[in-house]
């Protein structure tokens, strides 16, 4: 795991990001960074804000208000082609991989490559797809050109990372990428999560498991009623302090359970 210098400059950053739905408010003032090299690992309760703040990153919900930087700079996000313009991919559970299309068709599904405007071109697409997994040394994958549906779980997980690093991306949010599968196809997609960022990608892992969490984050960012509770080195944090931080908010001198309930008194 990475030690981010201090001087390290986030790859994404949101500064006092608000967002409601109607009178119920989902997030509120999240400050959130992620850093290049670094898994952050973002936990949380079923309702904590989670999915929201992925969304919102992601340009699926545009905030209500707070500033977002992407690699120093302030934009604007209005969807989610601007954030995948930015470089930001999202792997979501259901992987949204077709089942009757091999590994190289759903790489580059809805992004075909071409020659002269009307042909596809396979042979470039094919020989991009194998580069790009032997960057990440993905070897579990016996040829590009079997079906997903032939795949088992955690091939398919690692098909759906490496379509989200194909198009020179620099931040992969991961939604419970180990969800589901066994012990071997955990391994190997936790070892497929650390190298992505020892390639020098931000990756935002959002996970249940907190042995999975311990197993490849550098820092853990936890949300508490849609307020981050701690944002802190994992190193900082055992088993126990984040299960305190999910479900109360607070832990030792971290938290904001105090402040929740003197806003909901």
């Amino acid at each position: 795991m990475s030690e981010r210098p201090d001087s390290a400059t986030p790859l994404l950053e949101l500064r006092g990001v608000n967002k409601s739905f109607g009178a119920v408010g989902v997030l509120h003032d999240v400050a959130f960074k992620v850093y290049p090299g670094q898994v952050t690992a973002l936990v949380g309760d079923n309702g904590a804000g989670k999915s929201t703040l992925v969304k919102a990153i992601a340009g699926i919900h545009t905030i209500d208000s707070g500033e977002y930087f992407f690699d120093g700079r302030h934009v604007e996000i209005h969807g989610p082609r601007n954030a995948a313009a930015l470089g930001i991919e999202v792997v979501y559970q259901d992987l949204a991989l077709c089942d009757n299309l091999d590994v190289v068709e759903n790489m580059f599904l809805g992004r075909e490559q071409r020659r002269g405007g009307l042909m596809l071109d396979d042979d470039a697409m094919e020989q991009q797809a194998r580069e790009t997994l032997a960057s990440l040394s993905v070897r579990t994958i016996n040829s590009v050109r079997q079906s997903v549906a032939s795949l088992s779980g955690g091939q398919r997980q690692t098909v759906a990372i490496a379509k989200s690093v194909l198009w020179n991306s620099k931040v992969v949010l991961l939604d419970e990428p180990t969800a589901a599968l066994g012990v071997a196809q955990t391994r190997q997609v936790l070892d497929l999560v650390r190298r992505l960022a020892d390639n020098g990608h931000g990756v935002v892992l959002i996970s249940h498991n907190l042995v999975d969490v311990f197993e490849v984050a550098d820092r853990i960012t936890a949300l508490y009623l849609g307020r981050v509770a701690a944002d802190v080195p994992a190193a900082d944090l055992n088993n126990s302090r984040v299960v305190e931080l999910i479900t109360s908010g607070r832990s030792g001198d971290l938290g904001v359970a105090s402040s929740t309930t003197a806003q909901s008194a």
